[in-house]
């Protein structure tokens, strides 16, 4: 589900962040250094560039910006969550701003690149395009990137099979919510659509995430996707399985995709 839909569960995931901003801090992965070398060889992240991030979440994306940046205004709906970015990053040219994009009031024209990591799918979608190119400045770079989780391995198959088996045998199979940054996900027609920004780029990362079950049970604490289903019965699957990571040989091998899209304002 697309919380660009507003629909009252996509609204009550799109909250659900902030219930676990010291897990969601803790736990979610950062973003892949060449993305951030990318951006930088393009020009779109200088020690001059001005960037308006947003939802900073948990400081995933924040510190990587500010260290390559002259500065970063961190956005988040989420009040804990900023705290927990503001600890996690501790730099000095990062503001942060508890505010929702679509209520933020921003300088027109004041940033020179707007980012957003794992976010851009919150933005309701008559609002976000028209918005980042509002705050950028003639030339600036909208910037959207997101991790997607890739196909469980093999060994694995079977005993999370079980377990969504015996909690919740209508999710196996269904494609991650992650899966709107895959290439063939909406933002790059999105882009396109707007008529306010170039053509977007895509570059794609591929890289492994070796999960124990402590810290898989908890990155799975912290997935918005599964928020449709009862607490009980939520939690009796993430122990499910991450009690089968601990089974077979203790590690999790998670295959990952980052896909970011990239375009130039008009």
């Amino acid at each position: 589900m697309s919380s660009i839909d507003a629909a009252p569960l996509a609204l009550a995931q799109k909250a659900s962040f902030d219930k676990v901003a010291q897990t969601y801090a803790a736990v979610r992965p950062g973003y892949p250094a060449a993305l951030y070398d990318g951006l930088a060889a393009l020009g779109a992240l200088t020690p001059r560039t001005r960037v308006l991030e947003v939802g900073c979440g948990g400081g995933q994306a924040t510190g990587d910006l500010a260290a390559r940046a002259r500065s970063v205004v961190a956005l988040d709906p989420g009040a804990r969550l900023v705290d927990e970015a503001r600890r996690k990053v501790g730099a000095a040219n990062v503001e942060y701003v508890v505010a929702r994009f679509e209520d933020y009031e921003l300088e027109p024209e004041g940033f020179d690149l707007v980012a957003s990591a794992q976010a851009w799918h919150w933005i309701p979608r008559e609002i976000a395009f028209s918005k980042a190119a509002e705050a950028l400045s003639s030339g600036g770079w909208l910037a959207v990137f997101g991790h997607v989780p890739m196909a469980v391995p093999e060994a694995f198959e079977a005993p999370f099979k079980a377990a969504f088996d015996r909690h919740a045998p209508e999710v196996w199979g269904q494609p991650p919510s992650q899966a709107a940054y895959l290439p063939s996900g909406p933002f790059a027609g999105m882009f396109a659509r707007s008529a306010l920004f170039g053509p977007a780029m895509h570059r794609g990362y591929a890289w492994t995430w070796d999960l124990d079950p402590e810290t898989f049970g908890r990155y799975l604490r912290t997935d918005s996707s599964y928020h449709f289903l009862a607490e009980g019965t939520r939690f009796a699957l993430f122990d499910a399985l991450a009690d089968a990571v601990a089974a077979n040989g203790g590690t999790f091998p998670s295959a990952w995709q980052t896909h970011l899209y990239l375009a130039c304002k008009l």
